[in-house]
Formats: structure tokens, C-alpha cells, sequence
């Protein structure tokens, strides 16, 4: 099984309080900031090496290949992929400034027609955009199904067909896809029996965990020798257009530091419409 997993670098989530606006209010800076690999994505990329291993024997049975976009130093980004266990990275050289999910989309579906992976699997956002679309646009523009906010996936025969449960607002969804297929994943894809391909056997339980797998000092070493192919969306025969342009971004207003109690829900509902205006 041949899986393609894109991952973004972005700031590091951890530090978000630190992040600043410009001062002509155009962009959001991260001056200051570590870059790290996007949580969901790396849920994803720990997702498609499960798919790919027979996870008792530690042992490799498939592909998979990373993608990111974005300037050459997010190569760094794909190393650490790497050295977690996918087999080669391609950078697609491209300015974070202008990029949207609409252009991302279009850029992944090029690099899907080169490829032709059985899957792609990705994250359902990224923690600094939040919009939660490349996923869905990728699959309309491929004409793949698509199974959104994967919280599990099982399949026996290489991704040719999965059984996705899919975490809803109102419970979990469970359906049946035919690959190729595009996948988008939640955190509960780290569960220690949420992925099953049917090689690890079934009574097998990965380790608790929070994140993807830590990369052994084997990995960080081997990670150094594995190819990272660096591209352009022209040479991809992609034009990308962008749909989206943000007019003004703001930080949202200092807290007062003031409390008023009130003595009743009544009250607190009073305040809340004619002081406060949030309802």
C-alpha cells in the first residue's frame, strides 16, 4: 500500500500567546516562534505508518510518502517525518503568504497525479488556518470518496476497501469506502486498536499516546540518507488560482481584569445581552 500524508509546519501551538499581528494588521508574524509539524497531520502521518507496518514485528510492508509546501526550510519539517518512518518527502516550494486551502488542494492533486497512492491521508486542519477544507476540495477535485474526521480505519486487502468510523457532534459514523480514497483523521486515530490492516494482528494494542511515535536515534540517522524531492507547483504542470484573501487581522481585546457577580441566571443573562452583548 502506497499512502501520500501532507504535512505543514506551523508555530508552535504551544506558544500561541506569543503570536503577534503586524503592525499594518495584513499577517500574522511568528517572529520568535519554533516551527513544528501541525498536530493533525502528524495524527495522520502516525495513522498511515500503522496502515503500512505490521506494527508486533516492527516491520515495514508498504509506502509512505510525505508532501509539504512551503519555503525550503520546511524541508526540516519532512526530516522529522522521515526519521518517524515514511520512506521519502517532496517539498513544493511555495510562499506560506500565498497560499490557501483552494491553491494547497489543487498543488496535492498534481502531486497525487504523479504519484498515484492507493490513499492520501491527512489531517483535518491545521492549527493556524483552522478552516478545515484541503481534504474536501482535494476530493472533488480528484473525484475520490472521502471520509472526513476518521477516528478509526480497518481494512484487509491494501486500502483497495476501509471500514471508517467517523467522529460526529452527534455520535460515530461508520461507513464503508472503495479506494483510492482521501482520508482526513481526529485525534482518536492514536487509540491503540483505531488502525487495522489487517497484517498486524488483530490483537495487537499500540502504546498509549498523545501524538505520533517518538523517532528512535536509528530513525533521526536514517532519515538523513532518505530522498526529499524538491518541486514547484509549475513543474507539477499545476497553475494554482487563489479563492481567498484576508482583508485585516486584529488581537482580540486585553481582558479588563474587572468581575462582577451577579445574584441570579436571570441577571447573568440580563448582562450578558445589554453589557457584555454576546447574546
Amino acid at each position: 500500500m502506497k499512502i501520500l500524508v501532507p504535512i505543514k509546519r506551523v508555530a508552535d501551538p504551544d506558544n500561541a500567546n506569543k503570536v503577534k499581528v503586524s503592525g499594518d494588521g495584513t499577517q500574522v508574524t511568528s517572529e520568535g516562534l519554533e516551527w513544528k509539524m501541525n498536530p493533525f497531520d502528524e495524527w495522520s502521518l502516525e495513522a498511515a505508518l500503522r496502515l503500512t507496518e505490521d506494527g508486533a514485528k516492527k516491520t515495514r510492508t508498504g509506502e509512505v510518502v510525505l508532501v509539504t509546501i512551503g519555503p525550503k526550510d520546511a524541508a526540516q519539517t519532512v526530516r522529522t517525518g522521515l526519521s518517524m518512518g515514511a520512506e521519502r518527502g517532496i517539498l513544493v516550494e511555495a510562499n506560506d503568504q500565498e497560499l490557501d486551502s483552494n491553491m494547497v488542494a489543487q498543488i496535492l492533486k498534481a502531486i497525487v497525479d504523479k504519484e498515484k497512492p492507493d490513499l492520501v491521508v491527512m489531517g483535518k486542519q491545521t492549527v493556524d488556518g483552522d478552516s478545515n477544507v484541503a481534504g474536501t476540495v482535494l476530493a472533488e477535485l480528484l473525484g475520490w470518496p472521502l471520509a472526513n474526521y476518521a477516528m478509526s480505519l480497518a481494512t484487509d486487502d491494501d486500502g483497495k476497501t476501509l471500514t471508517v468510523k467517523r467522529e460526529l457532534d452527534t455520535g460515530v459514523s461508520t461507513i464503508k469506502v472503495t479506494g483510492p480514497a482521501v482520508i482526513t483523521t481526529s485525534d482518536r486515530i492514536l487509540k491503540p486498536e483505531s488502525v487495522k490492516n489487517g497484517v498486524t494482528p488483530a490483537d495487537f494494542k499500540y502504546p498509549e499516546a498523545e501524538g505520533g511515535r517518538y523517532a528512535s536515534l536509528k530513525g533521526i540517522m536514517a532519515a538523513k540518507k532518505k530522498p526529499i524531492d524538491e518541486v514547484t507547483a509549475a513543474s507539477l504542470g499545476a497553475t494554482p488560482q487563489k479563492t481567498l484573501s484576508y482583508l485585516k487581522f486584529e488581537l482580540p481585546a486585553a481582558r479588563s481584569g474587572q468581575t462582577t457577580f451577579v445574584e441570579s441566571v436571570e441577571e447573568l443573562v440580563q448582562k450578558l445581552k445589554s453589557d457584555a452583548k454576546v447574546l
